[in-house]
């Protein structure tokens, strides 16, 4: 197994993508912490993965909060003694909201979900790496970090900004041993899409000038991050991994 006795830490774990890693980490002989806002959907998920024969531990966060997430991390270490791989998969969508058009409010919100909790989260656990010589580090991005029309002004913003953080925290921390990488996924059947409650009319024009997206599966995605949390990733930093089924190559 490609992940035997590491222990990682998803966030966002409860449905969507970030399920799909915390089952197929688990499979792959990982101890995975699973992260979510719900109580209920990480009661799911742990269940899940110990049903298959998995250790799992259920932690409730808000990742927007850097109390919940320096909880998240101290229990983790509390129940394995480390942390060896993290990855930041919780993330809203944002309406498509041009910015003219977006409030105060808004923008911290998806910017204090989809950016400042992975910074809150890498900062954490950047400690307990750096003491190690080792670890890894995946940011769930999205094509809205490498493409302008892929959506609104807040969600575009954070991506491309984590993104930056990605690379910025590569080319640092990749001497001291720790890599860290993005996924930029394109349209994925997940219910991150059930953030999507009132879609603005101006911003879904622009998106529909892109095209249509193929969309993907969460296990797919999940592929892309066991990839890179492996050592068959050893030499693989600094990177965004792009998943779409080619949405952008057009």
């Amino acid at each position: 197994m490609r992940l035997s006795d590491k222990v990682v830490i998803v966030t966002g774990a409860g449905s969507g993508m970030g399920r799909a890693i915390a089952e197929l980490f688990a499979k792959e002989g990982a101890k995975v912490v699973a992260s979510d806002i719900s109580e209920e959907r990480i009661n799911e998920v742990s269940t899940s993965i110990k049903e298959a024969g998995g250790e799992a531990l259920g932690i409730l966060a808000n990742v927007a909060k850097e109390s919940d997430v320096q909880q998240l991390i101290d229990r983790t270490v509390q129940a394995y003694g480390t942390v060896d791989i993290l990855v930041n998969n919780a993330g809203i969508m944002d309406n498509f909201i041009p910015v003219g058009e977006v409030t105060h409010e808004h923008w911290e919100r998806v910017l204090g979900v989809n950016l400042n909790g992975p910074m809150y989260a890498s900062r954490a656990v950047l400690k307990i790496m750096l003491e190690k010589g080792k670890g890894v580090i995946i940011n769930n991005a999205s094509v809205g970090g490498l493409f302008g029309a892929r959506g609104g002004a807040a969600y575009v913003a954070s991506k491309h900004a984590l993104i930056g953080l990605t690379k910025n925290t590569a080319a640092v921390y990749g001497s001291k041993g720790i890599r860290t990488n993005a996924i930029a996924p394109g349209g994925v059947n997940t219910a991150i899409s059930g953030t999507i409650t009132a879609p603005n009319q101006l911003g879904m024009e622009a998106i529909g000038r892109a095209g249509s997206a193929p969309m993907g599966e969460a296990q797919e995605i999940a592929y892309a991050a066991l990839f890179l949390a492996s050592d068959e990733s050893s030499f693989v930093n600094g990177v965004v991994l792009t998943a779409d089924g080619g949405w952008t190559a057009h």
